[in-house]
């Protein structure tokens, strides 16, 4: 506006989303968005970055071949960690979830998180690749509007992460409506905006478990 002033025109009264396209041009930065239907093997998670927030998709597929966990998106040494745990745990309790050993033979498993361009790490994505896993051996969808964050141990215990203010805050915007994280994160909730928790469900898990039957 202020440049439009110095070339002598007419100061508008009213900023419009319409007129925020004609002053600055088209939109170059995008937020993520819940993906547009369920998908097997594919779950979404949270991130915790330097600007904030975000919300990230892990995607697990399976092919023919020798048995082994392939792993592509730029992650970093925590969260490989995070997926071979995952792997292990799930192939520990297939029976739980009603996964055939013959799953995990002569197959090779693919965890992959897009983005690729951008260095992912952290220690807050164990239950998102094991639900991911989970939906992918027993072929149900992931409910694509449930957002998770939290690590997990080799024996299915589900870990306290940190930044889940921010992380909330930007599966909200992405259109998320119930959100699964650690119940030892439970108090964290005092820090999130009253009208952002009024409008999402939250769901504390202690198990790997329980998260994994919120989702599916």
């Amino acid at each position: 506006m202020a440049k439009e002033i110095t070339q002598k025109k007419e100061p508008r009264t009213a900023i419009s989303p319409e007129t925020v396209i004609e002053l600055l041009g088209p939109r170059k930065f995008h937020n993520e968005v819940a993906a547009e239907q369920d998908r097997v093997g594919v779950v979404t998670g949270m991130a915790w970055t330097e600007s904030g927030g975000d919300i990230l998709f892990v995607e697990a597929t399976s092919m023919p071949g020798k048995a082994e966990l392939i792993l592509t998106g730029s992650l970093g040494e925590v969260m490989k960690e995070s997926a071979r745990a995952a792997l292990s745990y799930v192939e520990a309790h297939a029976g739980q979830f009603g996964i055939g050993l013959e799953s995990f033979r002569d197959r090779s498993i693919h965890i992959h998180v897009p983005s690729g361009a951008i260095p992912k790490d952290g220690p807050s994505a164990g239950i998102t690749m094991v639900t991911a896993l989970v939906s992918l051996l027993t072929e149900q969808p992931a409910r694509r509007t449930v957002a998770m964050t939290g690590e997990i141990t080799l024996t299915g215990r589900v870990l306290a992460i940190g930044g889940l203010k921010e992380k909330v805050l930007a599966a909200h915007r992405a259109g998320v409506t119930t959100i699964v994280a650690p119940e030892r994160n439970r108090d964290d909730l005092e820090d999130i905006p009253e009208n952002v928790r009024a409008s999402l469900e939250f769901c504390f898990v202690n198990e790997v478990s329980e998260a994994v039957a919120a989702v599916l």
